[in-house]
């Protein structure tokens, strides 16, 4: 059987590399090869960023109205192949089909915001501000954006970027993740098929040397990247110092609060599910839990429920979670795992080993679970991406509060408890961006903005929401007036006045 070959996307048409770099996509549970991906040249992605400059010129002159109109044609087609998606995305990337079909879901609620454009870009008026002059902004669009996505959620991500940015006027590059492309370029499929002109959004595929070169280039203006920290800040300098804007949504070490008062049972599945979902492999996923008080003797409940957890192929829907997306990801797991127990965690739940019936070459590793963890540990400095759980204690909320605050990232955290003055406390004083009150994931909904903070973030505007229109507009501010004809002016004004 002839495997898949993933194409690019420049000025509307499918486009192979002349490279001949080719990397394989592997399915994670069988480390069965099941696509191709191009690396594309530095020329190639020249073209696709003047395809995009080119198309440019139309497209910002396109109504509102009717990139709307594309944006809805667009929402409904994503909605009638969720099915399909998902089970791109399952096969590339390993998250259990359910999971597949909730990131459909959330790239949805995106979508769905950029089709309320034509509120979302209004500007602002002040009429007769001084004698016969009205003061207004116009948000224009910026010119050519690019976007370069992790591989954790193929299809999530990529609508967090490009839909919001088109519908805003702009023209697109997006480079997204080698080890998944399948579901991107699917999606971008449906996009075209919505009505998206050729030219106003091109798909390129590569390593650094791409994305550098999309972060410097001088004809993009604006870059949006969610990943790594070390990749991210390093996209960040170079698209700045060259005069771009830019937003990186980066790394994270998140922690959830359980106060003694909170529901046990909503608490502890809530954690369990945050944490293990998706094979630990999203920057949301509440990695550090502090038991409060008489909390901790919970504790081994928790281990009880995780051991019950099933781990098998992304094909199994009665599976809680898959394998990580590579061989080197689970090595890296399974290396930090046994750095805890060197550096003297209590290892409570070992999911290392474990092994999946007829799936003997999967990269699967199962919920495992630290207590007697510090802060010094690697396992709490570095962000493992994988299902491990590291539980802390603490004696009240103020003193887990004060953990949370020393950690230098800010993109998430949570706190369980049934007293609103708890949470009010914990909401005005935890420094972190997004904040769950019995809710383990604290992502909002895309009409509000993602606004993970510190370390987690560079840039000051984050995607969805107005933010992200903030983001790809640029204010124009027009001061005007409009003389009587016939009226004339009997001296010359040197001085700057409004009247």
């Amino acid at each position: 059987m002839s495997i898949p070959q993933v194409s690019m996307i420049i000025n509307g048409e499918q486009v192979e590399t002349t490279s001949g770099i080719w990397a394989d996509v592997l399915n994670p549970a069988t480390q069965e090869v099941v696509a191709k991906v191009p690396f594309a040249t530095l020329d190639e992605v020249d073209t696709a960023v003047a395809s995009a400059k080119e198309a440019f010129k139309s497209w910002r002159k396109v109504s509102v109205a009717k990139r709307q109109a594309i944006m809805l044609r667009f929402q409904q087609l994503v909605r009638d192949n969720t099915k399909e998606l998902a089970e791109l995305i399952s096969l590339e990337h390993g998250k259990t089909l359910p999971d597949a079909e909730g990131e459909v879901g959330r790239g949805l609620e995106a979508i769905e915001n950029a089709c309320l454009i034509t509120k979302l870009q209004l500007g602002e008026i002040a009429d007769n501000v001084a004698g016969d002059v009205n003061v207004y902004t116009l948000n224009k669009p910026l010119g050519v954006g690019v976007g370069i996505t992790a591989f954790n959620f193929p299809i999530m991500l990529p609508c967090f970027m490009f839909p919001i940015a088109i519908a805003c006027g702009n023209t697109f590059v997006l480079k997204p993740s080698e080890q998944d492309p399948t579901s991107t370029m699917r999606l971008v499929e449906l996009a075209m098929e919505a009505g998206v002109p050729a030219g106003v959004l091109n798909v390129v595929h590569g390593g650094a040397d791409v994305a550098n070169r999309l972060a410097e280039h001088p004809d993009v203006k604006a870059l949006s990247f969610i990943g790594s920290t070390h990749v991210g800040t390093s996209l960040y300098n170079r698209a700045s110092n060259t005069g771009k804007r830019a937003q990186c949504m980066m790394g994270a070490k998140n922690h959830a609060v359980i106060m003694p008062d909170a529901n046990k049972d909503q608490a502890i599945n809530h954690m369990l599910g945050s944490c293990f979902g998706a094979a630990g492999q999203r920057c949301m996923a509440n990695a550090i839990v502090i038991l409060v008080g008489e909390a901790r003797e919970w504790l081994p409940e928790m281990v009880e429920r995780a051991k019950s957890m099933i781990v098998g192929p992304g094909s199994n829907r009665d599976a809680d979670l898959g394998p990580l997306v590579s061989p080197q990801a689970q090595a890296r797991v399974e290396g930090l795992i046994e750095t805890g127990v060197q550096q003297g965690a209590s290892l409570l739940l070992d999911g290392r080993g474990v092994a999946v019936e007829g799936y003997p070459q999967g990269n699967f590793v199962g919920p495992t679970l630290f207590a007697d963890v510090t802060t010094e540990m690697d396992i709490y400095t570095q962000e493992i991406f994988g299902p491990v759980m590291c539980v802390m204690g603490a004696d009240d909320l103020e003193s887990a509060t004060d953990i949370i605050n020393a950690n230098e990232n800010g993109n998430g955290t949570a706190i369980f408890t049934n007293s609103g003055w708890s949470a009010r406390w914990f909401e005005n004083n935890v420094d972190v961006g997004q904040v769950g009150i019995n809710i383990p994931i604290a992502v909002p909904v895309a009409y509000f903005s993602f606004t993970g903070s510190r370390a987690s973030k560079l840039g000051d505007l984050g995607p969805n929401g107005q933010q992200a229109v903030q983001f790809w507009t640029q204010t124009k501010t027009v001061s005007a007036r409009w003389f009587e004809p016939g009226t004339t002016s009997n001296k010359v004004h040197t001085t700057i006045s409004m009247k």
